[in-house]
This record gives structure tokens, sequence and C-alpha cells, in this order.
């Protein structure tokens, strides 16, 4: 029996000041295009999801306005301001079209996305 495994591969994205708090960038990580959050508010924290919107067919969630659904921490799609939970990608009002979220990581003020 074979089993194929996945390696993680971490790679740079940008310094974490790169990233005003509760904005996102787009960063193109091996073919994905990622976009990665800097929320800022009891603690900071980073997340990363596709930057893709299914629901409108374009590359546009990290300039989406970050906020929250009850519990939830989200994104709202500049487009049709469908809602993405950033840490699990999924899209609340349409959970067919959810994306995928990525771990990140900050070393030395850099911050790391696993694709």
């Amino acid at each position: 029996m074979t089993h194929e495994f996945k390696t993680t591969t971490w790679s740079p994205v940008c310094c974490v000041d790169d990233i005003v708090p509760n904005t996102g960038v787009c960063a193109r990580i091996k073919d994905r295009h990622v976009a990665v959050f800097h929320v800022s508010d009891k603690t900071p924290r980073l997340f990363a999801i596709d930057n893709y919107d299914p629901n409108a067919q374009a590359s546009v969630l990290s300039r989406g306005l970050v906020g929250n659904a009850g519990e939830r921490i989200v994104v709202a799609s500049p487009i049709y301001k469908h809602h993405f939970d950033l840490q699990s990608g999924q899209c609340i009002e349409a959970p067919e079209n959810s994306v995928k979220a990525y771990p990140v990581r900050v070393e030395n003020r850099t911050v790391w996305v696993a694709v």
C-alpha cells in the first residue's frame, strides 16, 4: 500500500508592519492568490484565505471589509458582500462557495503562509 504525503511549504509574504491593522493584502504563493489579513482587536492576529471569491469569480477578498459575524471574524467581499470566515474560509451565505484557509506564522516580523 502506497501513501502520498503532501509537504507543507512556508513562504514569506511581507513584514507584519506592511499590513495595516484590520485590512488585508494579496500575495501570490506558488500558483495561488492568497489574501492575508492582520486583525487587531483584543489581540493582533493574522489569517490567510484564498483571495478568489467564487461568488463574484474575481480575486478580490483581500480588499474586503474585516469585521465580525457573531463570534466569527470575517471579511465581506467587496463585490456581493458575502462573508468569509477568516479561520475556516467558510462562506456564511453560500457554504458551497467556501475558500481554503492557510496556516500563518510570524518570525522576526516576517509573515509566513503555508500553502
